[in-house]
């Protein structure tokens, strides 16, 4: 072996260990968040989940954008509408863009149900960023621009078909996602505050104040939830605009949601209250405040962060249920509960089994809070490996 290349394998093998040295003394320098993250990164299956949620969060916040119709409008040449079938290839065999052909209706001999057929010999391309329904970006801008479409009228598309009443069921179903997937986080944050606030005050102070908050916590565990939704829903007025039922059933919902938060924020204070740091702050002349934000919080805010992404598809299925079940929100608004409110009908699904796309759109959100869960999970505790 020549002098050079032994010299270039030793200063490799040199610059190899100095690296695993410099991880090893990061690894021990870096704080309690920064070794989490670095667990969590390594949790492929919970990044790919995490980036999924937030294209559809994306999706749901530019739904005007994003959606190729008003989801409102009704279709009425259109009604009960497959999806759209694209092609890349025309009837002569040749590659061309996205496109779709016309469709033809016609009526089903026997039950008198539309039928439509494709007509090869009109093409529609399909283009980004083309006109269609007016509407206000966020309520601000007037515009007409939406992501794809046709750009023609008298021939839209319908990657997921149109309901009974010729509605577009994809946009929907982004306009849908702002509630079903909005009504979690608003949810989540008021169990948040009360789980952290009751359950830190009965942890911390114990005696009474702790009695009377385990009290409350078990008298609302122990209530059936589903009457309880139908009883709470339907003492709202009729007459109420559907914004302020949507935020009053927010609230419903949060009332159970804050009493498992409390009981984990509780028994962590419990055991903590009496650490040596816990009494020289004390003794330091800190505040109740103080030591419960600054000194014992911190010490499991992980697991706080994994009980509230556990709790996030349990406030989207509850939505979901609600509204589904008429108790919650109705039409006009649009929601994937208020969506499925149609698939009630046997006769519907059999018929037009698309009305059920909201179904697989609520369990592939569920699953991806679940998969984030599972990862902030593992990486609660970086220094098991």
């Amino acid at each position: 072996m020549s002098n050079v290349t032994f010299l270039k394998k030793w200063f490799n093998r040199r610059k190899e260990v100095e690296t695993d040295e410099r991880q090893e003394e990061d690894f021990y320098r870096a704080g309690q968040w920064q070794l989490v993250w670095w667990k969590f990164r390594q949790h492929k299956l919970a990044r790919f989940s995490m980036s999924l949620l937030a294209v559809m969060y994306f999706i749901t916040i530019f739904a005007e954008f994003m959606s190729p119709h008003d989801p409102s409008r009704r279709f009425r040449d259109y009604l009960a509408f497959p999806p759209t079938s694209i092609h890349i290839r025309d009837e002569t065999g040749r590659f061309r863009s996205p496109f779709i052909y016309s469709m033809k209706m016609g009526r089903d001999p026997v039950t008198a149900r539309p039928v439509y057929e494709e007509d090869t010999s009109v093409i529609y391309p399909i283009g980004l960023l083309v006109r269609g329904d007016p509407y206000k970006f966020w309520g601000l801008f007037p515009t007409d621009i939406h992501f794809f479409g046709t750009g023609q009228d008298n021939m839209p598309i319908f990657l997921m078909g149109t309901d009974a009443l010729g509605r577009d069921v994809l946009s929907r179903i982004f306009h849908g996602g702002r509630i079903s997937l909005s009504v979690g986080l608003i949810g989540v944050t008021i169990s948040f505050i009360l789980g952290l606030l009751l359950g830190g005050i009965s942890g911390f102070f114990g005696g009474l104040i702790d009695e009377i908050i385990q009290r409350i916590i078990e008298v609302l565990t122990t209530l059936p939830q589903i009457p309880l939704w139908m009883a709470l829903s339907a003492a709202l007025p009729r007459e109420w605009p559907q914004l302020r039922i949507y935020f009053y059933t927010t609230i419903i919902l949060s009332i159970f949601g804050w009493t498992g938060l409390a009981r984990i924020v509780r028994g962590r204070l419990l055991s903590m209250r009496e650490e040596d740091f816990v009494l020289a702050a004390k003794l330091d002349g800190e505040n109740e405040r103080t030591i419960i934000t600054r000194y014992m919080l911190p010490g499991f805010a992980s697991y706080i962060i994994v009980s509230l992404t556990g709790a996030l598809p349990g406030m989207i299925l509850g939505e979901t249920a609600l509204s589904f079940l008429g108790i919650g929100l109705n039409p006009p608004t649009i929601s994937w509960g208020v969506m499925l409110q149609g698939a009630q009908d046997i006769m519907n699904v059999a018929h037009y089994p698309w009305v059920l796309w909201p179904v697989p759109v609520v369990v592939l959100a569920v699953l991806l809070f679940n998969f984030v869960g599972d990862g902030l999970r593992d990486a609660a505790d970086p220094y098991i490996t």
